[in-house]
Order: C-alpha cells, then structure tokens, then sequence
C-alpha cells in the first residue's frame, strides 16, 4: 500500500491559512489600541500597592480579553463603513476572512471569558468595572453616539478611561479619589488625542457620514476644541498634586509634559497643516505614558 506524497505547497498552504486565522482573530481584538491602555492598568497597579506579578498577569490578560471583546463587536457593528474606507477595508470583517456572526460570538464570548476570570481570581469589582468598559464602548460609543453626534469622542471616551479603575480595583479591592483622578486623565486626554487623529482622517469620516467635529464643525472648531482640551487636561493632571497623592517629581513631569502637549496644540491651530496635527497625535501617544510613567517612579522613589 502505498504512502500518499505531499508537495511542499500543500503542506504550506494550511499552515499559512491557520496562521492568517489566528493573526485576523488577534486583529479583531485591536492589540494597538490596548497596549497604552494596559500599560496604564499596570502603572495604577503600582501606584495602589506592591502587586506580585502574577496579580498583574490576571488584571492584564482580563482587561485584554475584556477591552478585545469590545474590539471585536466593534468590527461586527462598523463592517459597512468600514468596507467604504481605505484604512479600514482591509479588516478582517470588511474584506471576508472572518464572518460578522463569527466576530460578534467572539467579541462576546471574550468579554464573558474576562468577566468570569477576573472574578474567580481578582475580584468582583474590577470584573464588573472591565466589564463596563465593554458595555460602555460598544452599547455608549459605538452604537448609540458614534454615528449620531460629534460628541461621540467624548462621552463615549468614559469606557476607554476605565483601565486605572480596573487596575486600581484589582489591587485594593476598592475605589479612591486617586483612581478617579487617573480616570479623568485619560477620560479629558481622549478627545484632543482622538480629534488630531480625526483631522487626518477627516474625509474617510465624512465619505461614510460618520459625525466627527471636523466634518459636521470643521476644521477651525477642531483645533480650538483641542487647544482648549489640553489646557483642561494640564490643569487636571495638577490635582494629585495638590491633593497630596504625588510628590515633586510627578510635578515636575507633569508641567513639562502637560507645556509641551499645550505648545503643540498651539501650533496646530496656527498651521493648520497636517504634519501638525500627525505631531499632537503621535505625542499625545508618548505624553500618556510618560506621565503614567512619572506617577509610579514618584510613588516607588
């Protein structure tokens, strides 16, 4: 009897399709956006206390499984527009490597999955506090505001400033004014960040009627939104100080950081050009988690 023969192009070809499954299903999760995002989860971890690393482990593989759940809904919902435009066409959705009911399930399932582990090896609080920020991107944002009003961005940007909470709650037990502080950071952070990127963006939105600020408002409306969201955001990143949570070298990191992001906005409304605004959005980026940054070394030194 004899043994069937395999050309090396058929052993190939199943592997690469497993791997473009596997790589399109980690795509549905999102993993650029959450990376900052989970970085900020482990700083506020730090901050809170002492956690050993496997207690971090769990916050960050929960907030992951919680954050990509959104993810994938979100692809599920935005598949139309998301096929109309060239950044995103691409998507695994949009372009028919991964089915609409496969990535609604997925998303699901993920935030289930994120839900049950946090509360079985953390606790309950931050299970439900991750898990709000999965309601909350995909039922506020995505579904009711993103394709209604230019407010979008900013009330929906609550479910992307929970991570702090979750890692705060993940470490205590229990909430603080501290980690309300660093949910206001990112909450009043999004939307200047957000409207640079949106600036680059603005015909892809407005080819599929999305109501960003710079389609329904314009461009000027935009940049004095986010000269006036950075001065908001600097003047807010000085209250830990002042209440007495950090020290002076967070001071110090914050005036700095918190100029420099002020200046860069300043020039954006000047210029009005698009190397400007693609400078505010790659910053806006570093300045987040440098000052998360500044808060651990001022907390540990």
């Amino acid at each position: 009897m004899s043994t069937p023969e395999f050309t090396a192009a058929e052993v190939v070809a199943p592997v690469s399709s497993v791997r473009q499954l596997v790589s399109d299903y980690v795509e549905l999760t999102k993993p650029k956006v959450q990376s900052l995002l989970l970085f900020t989860t482990v700083a506020t971890m730090e901050i809170a206390g002492n956690p050993p690393v496997g207690k971090i482990a769990l916050a960050c593989l929960g907030g992951y499984l919680s954050a990509g759940g959104a993810g994938a809904v979100n692809h599920w919902y935005d598949r139309d527009i998301d096929a109309q435009m060239e950044r995103t066409a691409s998507r695994p959705v949009p372009a028919g490597r991964i089915s609409p009911r496969a990535a609604l399930t997925f998303g699901i399932g993920l935030a289930a999955l994120s839900f049950v582990l946090m509360s079985l090896t953390l606790n309950i609080l931050a299970a439900s506090l991750a898990f709000g920020g999965f309601a909350g991107y995909v039922g506020v944002y995505t579904i009711w505001l993103k394709r209604r009003t230019w407010h979008n961005i900013v009330i929906g940007g609550a479910a992307g400033a929970i991570p702090p909470m979750v890692g705060w709650a993940a470490e205590r037990g229990s909430l603080s004014w501290t980690a309300v502080y660093l949910f206001a950071i990112i909450f009043y952070w999004t939307p200047p960040h957000f409207w640079a990127l949106s600036l680059l963006m603005k015909d892809e939105y407005a080819k599929v009627n999305v109501p960003m600020l710079p389609v329904v408002r314009g461009e000027a409306m935009t940049r004095q939104q986010i000269v006036l969201y950075s001065l908001l955001l600097v003047a807010l990143t000085q209250l830990p100080f002042c209440a007495g949570v950090f020290g002076g070298l967070y001071l110090a990191a914050s005036l700095v950081l918190g100029l420099s992001f002020i200046s860069l906005a300043v020039v954006l409304y000047r210029r009005k050009d698009r190397a400007s605004a693609l400078r505010l959005y790659l910053f806006s980026l570093a300045y987040l988690a440098l000052l998360f940054g500044a808060m651990v070394l001022d907390v540990k030194l």
